[in-house]
């Protein structure tokens, strides 16, 4: 599924991943995040080896979840189809093989901000505000809000801005480990793309191995990289040269012992 509103450019080895939807803080609606998980799956095929997220304009990164259209929704529809939908993309850009920089160009709020928490680094423009209002419209910050947010900058700053509806300053979030650097407003993508030629000198796949195993440690998919990671030997192994040819050949597998 494809959505001009979320434009996805491949080059020279690096995703550049646009929320193009200025006129609405660059709020995501359902078919937003559907799109985004299938850019996700497009991303990851291309094997890149960095992704830059960012939302057009200057006003906001990404407001989050477009007010209208989950408010019309029932409290099923809310609960069974949005909220699980926006799990399944945001853990998909969470998860993607290659380090993701987010450019915080303007204000992240609510759903921005879980979004904004997938990535590995979060590079904020000095003007920014940083935010979690959801309880303040009587709903809950459910797109990972009380989840991977708290895994990633902890439990009180979350609590503060969740439960308090404290607004941070870009340098308020960069002192507290919310956001990663502050620099100047308009500077959020050339400071990306410096970082993308310190990951470029770094071996790829030993960057994916890390970012697998960090994932693990914070209780991300730890399953799969586990799984992921043994099958990877396992595939390397010359065990499994022979258990196929044992198995085209209808004989019995010579496993070495060594």
């Amino acid at each position: 599924m494809t959505d001009p509103r979320l434009d996805l450019a491949i080059s020279d080895g690096v995703a550049r991943l646009t929320i193009r939807r200025a006129e609405k803080q660059n709020a995501l609606d359902a078919d937003m995040v559907d799109a985004l998980l299938s850019l996700c799956r497009q991303i990851e095929r291309a094997h890149v080896f960095a992704v830059i997220l960012t939302g057009e304009g200057g006003k906001s990164f990404c407001a989050g979840g477009d007010i209208t259209s989950w408010s019309a929704l029932s409290p099923d529809e809310f609960g069974r189809r949005w909220l699980r939908d926006g799990h399944l993309a945001f853990d998909a850009l969470t998860r993607l093989n290659a380090p993701v920089i987010a450019v915080l160009n303007g204000h992240c709020l609510g759903g921005g901000l879980e979004l904004a928490a997938c990535a590995d680094l979060r590079i904020a423009e000095a003007h920014v505000k940083i935010g979690l209002p959801e309880t303040g419209l009587g709903i809950i910050p459910g797109w990972s809000g009380t989840q991977r947010t708290v895994r990633r900058f902890g439990a009180q700053i979350v609590r503060r801005m969740a439960l308090m509806g404290e607004v941070l300053s870009a340098e308020q979030a960069c002192s507290l480990g919310v956001v990663d650097q502050v620099v100047p407003q308009g500077d959020g993508l050339s400071t990306a793309e410096q970082v993308v030629d310190r990951l470029r000198a770094r071996s790829p796949r030993a960057s994916e191995l890390t970012k697998m195993l960090i994932n693990a440690a914070e209780g991300e998919e730890r399953e799969r990289v586990i799984e992921a990671l043994a099958g990877t030997i396992a595939a390397a192994s010359p065990d499994l040269a022979e258990g196929l040819a044992a198995y085209r050949g209808k004989r019995k597998p010579e496993f070495g012992r060594d």
